[in-house]
């Protein structure tokens, strides 16, 4: 099976780098994404398969091929201030990655994936925001990404991939504001050279019912019994930690 890769057209790579990058030498603090996840960490009545990407809760097996995740207005917060005002010039409270939208390709084989790294003033950095992002099908801000991925439009997250052996694509329009305190904190010294963030989807616990069993993800799009469900599993599925080596462990 061929694994997914993270995937950015090289504008809004290209966009995030320089708006963010000031005169002289800054610190490098980047954003990495991870979907693994520990046999210990897993929800009670359900393990992993053989493979990273597919599940398995003793009844069904559900295996994951893609898993596209579109995100906005990436944002790390300074410690002792306000939420992030992406409308506010003058805002200085926040450093961006990224304002998007950006379609993130989460990586399905236990890798933790680079997305983007940027300079940041030295400061202590207690949260990063960013929205999971219904992309509008008028909104002039969102032209360039339709444009790119015509078929992500009024959606915001899709999967594809098996259930019981059958094929599946689960779409949804989640539109949702997440914000996740960082702790610790993140510190960036005068000298400091780089630092790493990573964002962990736990894309394992999306199908997954109350009692740890697997449902059938196309039972969860649109108008289907558990539309509901799935997404606030989605809404409680994402953490994000400093991951100065890139292990996917929190580096408390």
């Amino acid at each position: 099976m061929k694994r997914p890769a993270l995937t950015l057209g090289i504008a809004l790579l290209w966009l995030a780098c320089s708006d963010a990058s000031g005169p002289g030498a800054q610190p490098g603090v980047s954003l990495s994404f991870s979907t693994s996840r520990s046999a210990s960490a897993a929800a009670p009545g359900f393990r992993a398969g053989s493979m990273a990407d597919t599940l398995d809760d003793g009844s069904n097996e559900l295996v994951l091929a893609t898993v596209e995740i579109v995100l906005r207005e990436i944002e790390l917060k300074r410690m002792n201030h306000d939420d992030c005002d992406s409308t506010s010039v003058s805002d200085d409270s926040c450093e961006e990655f990224d304002a998007g939208p950006l379609l993130v390709n989460l990586p399905l084989d236990g890798a933790i994936e680079t997305e983007l790294t940027i300079d940041v003033p030295p400061d202590v950095y207690d949260e990063i925001e960013f929205d999971i992002h219904k992309v509008s099908n008028d909104d002039p801000e969102d032209a360039d990404f339709r444009a790119q991925h015509p078929d992500m439009v009024r959606k915001s997250i899709r999967a594809t991939g098996t259930y019981n052996g059958q094929p599946f694509t689960y779409e949804t329009d989640l539109n949702v504001e997440q914000e996740h305190d960082l702790m610790p904190p993140l510190t960036i010294e005068e000298g400091a050279t780089t630092a790493n963030v990573t964002v962990f989807v736990d894309v394992g616990a999306w199908f997954v019912d109350g009692a740890g069993n697997l449902i059938d993800p196309m039972t969860a799009n649109k108008g289907g019994s558990n539309e509901g469900l799935v997404k606030e599993n989605i809404k409680r599925s994402v953490e994000a930690f400093e991951d100065d080596d890139r292990d996917g462990d929190d580096d408390e």
